[in-house]
């Protein structure tokens, strides 16, 4: 049996950050709410225990606090920033609160023997995201490294092996912070690091058997990474009582259902309907220009085609969606402790409360990268694993402003010049994402010696690793001349091209 790592939700968007950095250590991880009970950790026999930071701070009346019994379990706990601030308060130490938050880079020095930071240099660059610091330690505890803002960044208490650290190890911008997990993970909890996505397979195929019984699941496939493996994972669960509904929501790529019919239906002999629903969400669409309408009509409009599937082919119980734990932090509060919205996406803030199918959402728990490795598990084709993120809404999110015929065939049109001159030159496969975006604003222009008074597009092109950050990628200037004048030449309503050079933070990666 697997050794298993709990991490404690308390609100962090790097929350599943910290669960995916375990996994890379080869040590399966799973996310419980914050107050999950001491003895249910017991029972799921975990060798370690994460808290998550947060946005809370422990002074807030209503701040999220776990079962203190977690610390009398006898097994590892490490806090990070929130959670370190949590473990000092719940055990007698002091918090308060600071004029100046420290938030961003800082240097963090070692200045005592320790257990967690055994191999870290004695002085790295770390990251930090706090407004409260601990200025005196519970007893048994000591500080072993301090920055400009606090002298207790990270403290031990070895016999009991408590843990803390005012900054977050788990995002790129710490140095050695993976270094630092992996202490945590193999010298202090005693993890073996022998565990994979082959495994994490063969639970979620039994999870899903638990799950479903002998009822069917639907599953709306795009054709996309998400969908697709998502499709493949229950396939391999459930077999027949799966049945995918490719929907045309006019909000496509160009000949997109086409590829996906040939692809799933005919390779991968699955029940697959095609639904063509365009007239249906442009009819809803028409006229909206706010982002957040557009994305909840679309969501709203795709359960309700489902509904109409579900009765013309009989009982279903189940909805499955590839909803990825992006996704879900960008767009959900857990229960107690809001976090910031940023967007809503589809698959999990759309959906209208009297939906009647159950939600089962197998990839809830994994980034992009880890479902392109299940992927390969299931023996997915390369085409369909490397291709790049597509968004739930499609081209709706898309298109600025008013979502109308034309403007999707000149968005379509585009896109589809970009996407093979990617392919071409090698660059699609080398980046995380590459699309274009329709602007509703023209501008003047001279083609063939006359007067043109037409859109604009611009070229999202970026690299990252998880979705969480990104930054625009510098494509040789060659390739972008390319892209342009085909798409000035070739289609029509297009007279100007732009580049979007914007970094996640703090624009966001889609423009809707």
């Amino acid at each position: 049996m697997h050794q298993t790592i709990a991490v404690l939700d308390f609100g962090s968007q790097y929350t599943q950050l910290i669960a995916r950095r375990i996994r890379e250590c080869h040590v399966y991880s799973k996310i419980y709410h914050f107050g999950v009970k001491a003895a249910e950790l017991k029972r799921d026999g975990v060798c370690g225990i994460v808290l998550s930071g947060g946005p809370s701070s422990v002074f807030t009346r209503r701040a999220p606090l776990p079962d203190k019994k977690i610390f009398e379990l006898g097994v590892p706990v490490l806090g990070i920033c929130y959670g370190l601030q949590l473990m000092t308060h719940l055990l007698d130490g002091v918090v308060e609160e600071t004029d100046h938050r420290e938030y961003g880079h800082s240097t963090l020095e070692i200045s005592d023997k320790t257990l967690l930071l055994q191999g870290i240099s004695r002085s790295i660059r770390v990251w930090n995201s706090h407004g409260d610091r601990v200025i005196k330690l519970p007893r048994g505890f000591q500080g072993t490294a301090r920055t400009g803002n606090s002298n207790y960044a990270t403290i031990e208490h070895r016999k009991k092996k408590l843990f803390g650290l005012q900054f977050h190890p788990e995002v790129s911008h710490t140095e050695q912070g993976l270094l630092i997990i992996q202490n945590f993970l193999t010298k202090i909890c005693g993890c073996r690091g022998d565990w994979s996505m082959a495994d994490f397979l063969e639970q979620s195929v039994q999870a899903i058997r638990e799950k479903v019984g002998d009822k069917r699941v639907i599953l709306g496939l795009s054709g996309g990474v998400d969908s697709s493996v998502a499709a493949a994972l229950i396939h391999r669960a459930i077999g027949s009582r799966l049945q995918c509904v490719f929907v045309d929501n006019g909000l496509l790529r160009l000949h997109e259902r086409d590829a996906v019919v040939n692809l799933f239906s005919r390779n991968f002999k699955m029940n697959l309907r095609v639904v063509r629903a365009s007239s249906l969400f442009l009819g809803k669409l028409k006229g909206v220009t706010d982002p957040e309408r557009k994305r909840k009509i679309i969501g709203k409009t795709f359960i309700e085609v489902f509904d109409d599937v579900v009765r013309s082919i009989g009982q279903v119980d189940f909805l499955a969606q590839g909803t990825l734990y992006p996704d879900v932090i960008e767009s959900v509060a857990i229960d107690g402790n809001p976090a910031s919205l940023i967007k809503s996406h589809h698959n999990v803030g759309g959906l209208p409360k009297r939906m009647k199918l159950k939600l089962l959402e197998p990839l809830r728990e994994l980034f992009k990268d880890e479902v392109r490795v299940l992927g390969e598990e299931l023996g997915l084709p390369r085409e369909v694993l490397l291709r790049q993120p597509f968004p739930g809404p499609g081209l709706g999110v898309r298109v600025i402003g008013a979502i109308t015929p034309r403007n999707l065939r000149v968005l379509r049109e585009a896109d589809a010049i970009l996407n093979e001159e990617m392919i071409a030159s090698g660059y699609y496969y080398k980046v995380w994402q590459s699309f274009a975006v329709f602007l509703p604003v023209r501008s003047v222009g001279v083609m063939g010696d006359k007067r043109t008074y037409e859109n604009v597009i611009v070229l999202r092109i970026v690299e990252s690793l998880d979705a969480m950050t990104a930054d625009w990628v510098r494509l040789p200037y060659e390739i972008l001349q390319t892209v342009s004048t085909r798409i000035i030449n070739e289609v029509k309503g297009v007279n100007r091209v732009c580049l979007d050079i914007s970094s996640k933070p703090p624009g966001t990666i889609e423009w809707e």
